[in-house]
């Protein structure tokens, strides 16, 4: 299934610091206290707390803007400081971002520890993969992909365009990346 960059629809973050564009959610419609796992883009425009989310484990990967330091209570820092830099940390703990200059936007998964488990790869370069998780997306982060499923149907994302693939009705895709892409390879397993 496509999901082209401007279908998703900006929504207030759960603690209203900032704007959130829902990609997908297991189960389908799941509010934000009921998903299995959810992937979005965030927009980050001011220094703040982020949302907690019990229970959930969460992975954001920086896409634009010149980052923002995750600050834990404990004073641990996440630095998302360069182009598709990854945080990797509990939904519970209390984060405080701190801009370096100026907004951001950020890919954002979230999993509930009990109920799923998520994987997330930083590609660049054109590749074949296997479709081993049961449920694969293929986020382009820039450029563009041509991907060639094993039966034949071809798909092409360009920046900010999301692939979902079931592993019931895939097993391999090939990606044909332009020179400047990079993207993401998320898997999706449930428990």
């Amino acid at each position: 299934m496509m999901i082209r960059a401007e279908s998703l629809t900006p929504r207030p973050w759960k603690n209203g610091g900032g704007v959130t564009r829902e990609i997908a959610a297991g189960p389908p419609g799941a509010s934000l206290d009921a998903f299995a796992w959810r992937l979005s883009l965030a927009d980050v425009a001011e220094d703040g707390a982020f949302s907690t989310f019990a229970g959930v484990d969460r992975v954001l990967v920086l896409l634009d803007g010149a980052g923002m330091r995750l600050t834990q209570d404990d004073g641990s820092v996440h630095a998302l400081d360069a182009p598709l830099a990854i945080a990797r940390f509990a939904g519970e703990t209390p984060i405080h971002a701190t801009l370096i200059d100026g907004p951001t936007r950020d890919f954002n998964v979230m999993v509930r520890r009990d109920r799923a488990r998520a994987s997330l790869e930083i590609r660049r370069a054109s590749c074949c993969v296997e479709v081993v998780h049961d449920v694969t997306f293929v986020f382009c982060a820039r450029g563009r992909i041509d991907i060639k499923l094993a039966d034949g149907t071809r798909h092409t994302i360009e920046t900010g365009d999301t692939l979902r693939l079931d592993r019931a009705a895939v097993s391999v895709m090939e990606c044909e990346a332009s020179h400047d892409a990079a993207w993401l390879h998320i898997g999706i397993d449930m428990v």
